[in-house]
């Protein structure tokens, strides 16, 4: 049993001790209460100590808030909308001047960003754009095969994809396999709606501009089945066609730099023509692969300027120049169609 003076002499240390504690819970009251946001967010600082308070605001967006009890609130952030880049196209496309009876179709890749977008789903037939297919499937074909093409190979190659020569294109044709041949390395490609044409006619082969964006992948892209020497190797023909087939999507480049295949067919059954190009193209620092395709039109001339009109308005849908690119392109392409005639 303690003695009263013991007892005494506690509850005084008792009371010389209280201040030290009551020095400690204030400092134990002045906590930080420190919420972290994104990198792109906000930080609050709140520190509460005798009733004091001071906070620090690094950006306004997102808010958050805190409470040395630990209470947060965030104010939700509004996404960027996404863009409808088959929307733009679309309004585009209805810029540019078709003449009466004429189909077109379009598709466009940005290769920086990935987007892409497509105007029109109907099949057309291929003509001579075509040609890179064939000799996309060439490569494949050897690649499988672990060779390298023949002296004989390499110059049916040139010219086909320079001159546009058919005789090369059928001898090729012939030595994939013709319409099977270019399926099966079709289906590998990722080609959902292109069908190879029967017996001899390759030029008659059916293909989408979607699909045509694909095949451009293939060249052009990452992650193709093509190797990377391949790949140069198609690109490099594409780059030094003949002078005067540099028409069609190089219409919508803002200088020399593209690559491209183009193709023209009068059909023997109606007389009137399917105009069609392929290939990449540089407008604003940006590269673009684009495919174009038409038919019906009452003469090739025609056909070119609605295939231009077309590019670039596609092009222009990604660059900015909109619907009001379109109708200039078309009536550009419609009065150098007049001047050419």
């Amino acid at each position: 049993m303690e003695s009263p003076r013991a007892t005494s002499g506690s509850r005084r240390a008792r009371r010389r001790a209280r201040p030290r504690r009551r020095a400690v819970l204030y400092v134990s009251l002045a906590t930080v209460a420190v919420v972290g946001a994104t990198a792109a967010g906000t930080v609050y600082v709140q520190a509460h100590a005798r009733g004091g308070a001071v906070s620090s605001t690094a950006s306004p967006s997102p808010s958050l808030s805190a409470s040395a009890g630990g209470e947060a609130s965030v104010e939700p952030v509004t996404e960027p909308a996404a863009v409808d880049r088959d929307a733009l196209l679309s309004t585009a496309m209805a810029k540019v001047t078709v003449p009466a009876g004429a189909k077109v179709s379009a598709a466009v890749l940005d290769l920086d960003s990935g987007d892409s977008a497509v105007y029109g789903d109907a099949a057309f037939d291929t003509a001579s754009i075509v040609k890179v297919d064939i000799l996309a499937t060439l490569l494949l074909q050897a690649q499988d095969a672990g060779r390298q093409l023949t002296a004989t190979e390499k110059a049916y190659a040139t010219k086909m994809i320079e001159n546009s020569d058919n005789t090369s294109a059928s001898e090729l044709w012939d030595i994939i396999g013709k319409a099977a041949g270019l399926d099966a390395a079709n289906k590998r490609f990722g080609l959902t709606s292109t069908e190879g044409g029967d017996g001899a006619l390759w030029g008659l082969t059916q293909t989408t501009a979607a699909d045509q964006l694909v095949l451009l992948q293939q060249v052009f892209g990452d992650g193709s089945k093509l190797s990377e020497a391949s790949r140069a190797y198609v690109q490099g023909l594409m780059e030094t066609v003949e002078s005067d087939q540099r028409w069609g999507a190089s219409a919508a480049a803002d200088g020399s730099g593209f690559a491209l295949k183009n193709g023209w067919l009068a059909r023997s059954t109606t007389g009137l023509w399917d105009v069609n190009s392929i290939g990449r193209v540089t407008a604003g620092g940006t590269d673009y692969l684009v495919a174009v395709l038409s038919k019906g039109t009452v003469s090739q001339a025609k056909g070119i300027s609605l295939v231009e009109a077309a590019a670039k308005a596609a092009v222009g849908s990604f660059t900015g120049a909109g619907s009001s690119a379109a109708a200039s392109a078309s009536a550009s392409a419609a009065d150098s169609a007049s001047a050419s005639q």
